[in-house]
């Protein structure tokens, strides 16, 4: 973009140092207008000042971009429950940026950018007084909120998460969903060098 802008603006420079030249040559050597070559000096220097930052800007986004990028997480960190009977899967050893706290919970250990996966299959056959919510929750709070029980549903997205955080999938009663159909997962995306 940056390679563009400098070519477009040469181009524009070129143009405007033809065009002064034309009017030199054609202006007569006795008439003199200074009020008027001023004018055109005051647009140059605006045209050139603006050139000028536009490529200090490229140049200063490049080297933020350059410098100051996503560290990728160093091993596999990813984690997943269910579907049932079987409980957390985990790689040997436990990855570092998770730890397995209960059934459908987990704690963050290690800030960064992690992806949450999975899928909710609705128990169509639950005549409950109930109404059909699942929640995605993060320390309590719900992330994400799933309340079709005709259908099975994806779950998850990319979020952010700081140590300490704490991920749950809960069910509004506990017959509601098939849980040999059911299951999440997180995965560990990138570690910010630095979080706003």
């Amino acid at each position: 973009m940056c390679l563009l802008l400098a070519n477009f603006c040469f181009s524009q420079l070129s143009f405007l140092q033809r065009m002064s030249l034309s009017h030199m040559e054609n202006m007569p050597l006795s008439h003199s207008s200074p009020h008027r070559a001023q004018r055109r000096s005051w647009k140059q220097w605006l045209l050139y000042s603006t050139i000028v930052t536009l490529l200090l800007l490229c140049s200063f986004s490049a080297l933020i971009f350059t410098f100051l990028p996503l560290k990728t997480a160093n091993g596999p960190c990813v984690a997943k429950f269910g579907p049932l009977p079987s409980k957390w899967q985990m790689p040997s050893p436990e990855p570092s940026c998770v730890n397995k706290t209960d059934d459908w919970r987990l704690k963050i250990l290690q800030n960064g950018l992690y992806l949450i996966y999975g899928q909710v299959a609705p128990n169509t056959a639950y005549k409950g007084q109930a109404p059909f919510e699942v929640l995605l929750r993060r320390n309590e709070d719900p992330i994400q909120a799933l309340t079709n029980n005709s259908t099975i549903q994806n779950v998850g997205g990319a979020y952010e998460f700081h140590a300490g955080d704490v991920i749950d999938l809960i069910f509004n009663a506990e017959h509601q969903v098939l849980k040999n159909n059911t299951y999440w997962g997180i995965f560990l995306l990138a570690n910010p060098q630095f979080i706003f």
